[in-house]
C-alpha cells in the first residue's frame, strides 16, 4: 500500500454518496461510487509432453504483428489492464510454465498462426481474459488455484477462442467508445491514478462478451484443450473449483467477486454440462488426454499467494503494512479485502469499512483536512480532534440517502490515513465498528515490520501419517484452514488422501 500525494480537493474527487442495493455487492458499489479519493496502491521436470511440440518461448505480439490494427488495439490498453491488477507476476519457472501450455494451445488452435503475449498479473484474484491481437492474461491467483496443467490450458483455451473468433472486434464495433477498455478507464479514473482503478470493482466490460460468443469460446476451447493432448473434462471440472472458491471468498455467497472470472464469464450450471458434452466428443472421462499435474505443481511450488508485499497483508482480522509501519484490526465477523484502489472490509449489517492513505504536504490541522470538501454529506458541527494510540487523528460523521458515516483520519508524519465506515441510517453498529478500527490502529515496531512474510503456495508430498486434517493445520493466512486446503486441492469431504501424493499448502 503506497501512500500518493493528495488530490481530494482536485475537481471530481469528491465523495458521491449514492443509494446503493443489496449486502455485499450494494456496499462495495456505495464504496466504489461514493468514495472518489486517491487510492491505497500500492521447468520442466520429467512429465507428460503433448504430442505436440509447444513453444517455451512463443512470438511476441508486438514483434510479429506490428501492422495489425488489433495487436495496436491490444498494445493500447495492455500498460491500463496490467496497472489495474498490480503489475506484473515474474517468476521464471512459472512464466515457463504457462508458455508452454499456451505452446501447447497454440499449434492446434483454430489459427496455428496467431500468435500471443501471455502476461501473468500479480494479483490474487481469480481471472483470465484476452484482448484483441494476441493478448492474453492470466493472474497468480488463478494459477493457485488450478491443480494442474489441463485446467489452466482449458482457461487459456476458452481466452484463446475469443482472440482466433474475432470477438473482441466484434464487441468493439458494438462500443461507441474508441477502444474497449476506454470507457471503463474514463467511469472509474475520477482521479489521476494512472489507470490504477482501471477495471476494477466488477467492471470488467473488455471480458464482457455476449452469450453467443461465450458458448461458441467453450466450444472451441474444449476442441483445443483435447486436440493440444489434454484432458478435455478439465474444463467443466476448473468451473466447478471456481465456483466453489467464489462462494468461499463472499460474505455473500450469491454476490460477484469484483474482479474474478465468474463475474465476467457466467456459470450457469449449463454450461459445465454443456463443456462436458463437448468433453464426450474424445471419449468418456479419465480415458482421454494427460492433466499434467506433476509438472504444473512443479512450476507452481513458491508462488505468491494473496496479498502481495507492496499492498500489505491480511491476517485474520487484522492489516499490516510493513513499509507504512501500520497494523489495525476489523470486528470479528468481517471480510478484509485488500484491493488495488483501497482495503475494504465488509460485515454483518450491511456495515462496510474502507481504508486507503495519502500524502498531505500543507500540514494543514486535520479538522480543515476534513472540511476542506472531499466528503459531500459531511456534518461540520460533527468535527472533533482526538487522539489514537498517541497520534494525532480526528473524526467527523456524514449522512446521505440510506447511510450513515464515520469519518476518522490520522496522521504519522505528512502521511494522512482514511477511514471511512458506512452502515444503514440509524444503525447501532456506527460506533462500535468505527472506535474498534481507531482504537486498534497504531504503528508497528522495526522488528514487527521485519516479521512479515509473504504467503506462498508450497507443494509438498503426503507422508504415510498424513491426513486431510493434520496438512490443513499447516495451513497459514486463514481461520478456515480446512475449507480453504480442501478448495486448492480440488478435494471433496470424502476425499482421501494417498502416501506419495502431492498436494498445495498455503504458508510462508
Amino acid at each position: 500500500m503506497q501512500v500518493v500525494a493528495d488530490k481530494s480537493t482536485a475537481p471530481g474527487a469528491r465523495v458521491r454518496l449514492h443509494r446503493s442495493t443489496g449486502l455485499r455487492r450494494g456496499l462495495v458499489a456505495t464504496f466504489a461510487a461514493a468514495l472518489m479519493l486517491t487510492s491505497c496502491q500500492s521447468i520442466f521436470e520429467q512429465a507428460y509432453v503433448p504430442t505436440v511440440s509447444p513453444s517455451s518461448n512463443p512470438q511476441i505480439v508486438d514483434e510479429v504483428q506490428k501492422n495489425d490494427p488489433r495487436a495496436q488495439m491490444g498494445a493500447r490498453e495492455h500498460p491500463r489492464i496490467v496497472a489495474s491488477y498490480g503489475g506484473e507476476y515474474h517468476d521464471e519457472k512459472t512464466e515457463k510454465l504457462v508458455a508452454r501450455i499456451a505452446g501447447a494451445l497454440t499449434a492446434v488452435s483454430e489459427n496455428p498462426a496467431q500468435s500471443y503475449r501471455i502476461t501473468i498479473l500479480n494479483s490474487p484474484a481469480i481471472n483470465a481474459f484476452a484482448l484483441p491481437g494476441g493478448y492474453l492474461y492470466v493472474t497468480r491467483g488463478l494459477l493457485a488455484l488450478a491443480n494442474d496443467a489441463s485446467e489452466v490450458a482449458a482457461v487459456l483455451s476458452h481466452e484463446m477462442a475469443h482472440v482466433t473468433a474475432n470477438h473482441g472486434i466484434e464487441r468493439q464495433r458494438r462500443e461507441e467508445a474508441e477502444v474497449i477498455a476506454s470507457r471503463v478507464v474514463a467511469e472509474v479514473l475520477s482521479s489521476d491514478i494512472a489507470g490504477k482503478q482501471a477495471l476494477a470493482r466488477g467492471k470488467l466490460r473488455l471480458a464482457a462478451f455476449s452469450r453467443q460468443q461465450e458458448l461458441q469460446a467453450d466450444v472451441i476451447g474444449v476442441r483445443t484443450l483435447g486436440e493440444a493432448g489434454y484432458d478435455p473434462y478439465a474444463a467443466a471440472r476448473f468451473l466447478d473449483s471456481m465456483a466453489a472458491y467464489s462462494h468461499f471468498t463472499s460474505v455473500d455467497p450469491d454476490t460477484d467477486q469484483s474482479l474474478d472470472f465468474l463475474s465476467s464469464h457466467p456459470n450457469a450450471p449449463q454450461r459445465v454440462e454443456l463443456a462436458r458434452r463437448h468433453a464426450r466428443a474424445f471419449g468418456p472421462e479419465g480415458t482421454h488426454g494427460e492433466t499434467g499435474r506433476d509438472y504444473y505443481l512443479n512450476g507452481i511450488n513458491g508462488l505468491l499467494y494473496g496479498d502481495s508485499p507492496q499492498e500489505g497483508y491480511v491476517r485474520g482480522q487484522t492489516f499490516l503494512h510493513g513499509n507504512l509501519g501500520i497494523r489495525f484490526d476489523v470486528p470479528e465477523g468481517f471480510q478484509i479485502d485488500n484491493k488495488v484502489e483501497a482495503v475494504l472490509a465488509t460485515g454483518p449489517g450491511d456495515v462496510a469499512i474502507r481504508f486507503d492513505g495519502v500524502a498531505d504536504n500543507q500540514k494543514r490541522s486535520l479538522e480543515n483536512y476534513i472540511s476542506s470538501g472531499w466528503v459531500t454529506g459531511l456534518l461540520p458541527e460533527t468535527i472533533k480532534p482526538i487522539t489514537v494510540n498517541g497520534l494525532e487523528a480526528a473524526t467527523a460523521r456524514a449522512s446521505a440517502d440510506r447511510w450513515d458515516f464515520d469519518i476518522t483520519v490520522i496522521r504519522i508524519g505528512p502521511q494522512i490515513f482514511r477511514f471511512l465506515t458506512a452502515v444503514p441510517k440509524g444503525s447501532s453498529m456506527l460506533d462500535p465498528t468505527a472506535e474498534k478500527l481507531r482504537s486498534s490502529f497504531r504503528r508497528i515496531t522495526p522488528q514487527e515490520a521485519a516479521s512479515l512474510k509473504p504467503l506462498r503456495v508450497r507443494v509438498i508430498t503426503v507422508g504415510s501419517g498424513d491426513t486431510i486434517g493434520s496438512l490443513s493445520a499447516r495451513m497459514m493466512g486463514t481461520e478456515r484452514k480446512l475449507e480453504l486446503f480442501r478448495l486448492i486441492n480440488a478435494l471433496t469431504p470424502t476425499s482421501t488422501l494417498q502416501p506419495g501424493s502431492r498436494v498445495k499448502i498455503i504458508s510462508e
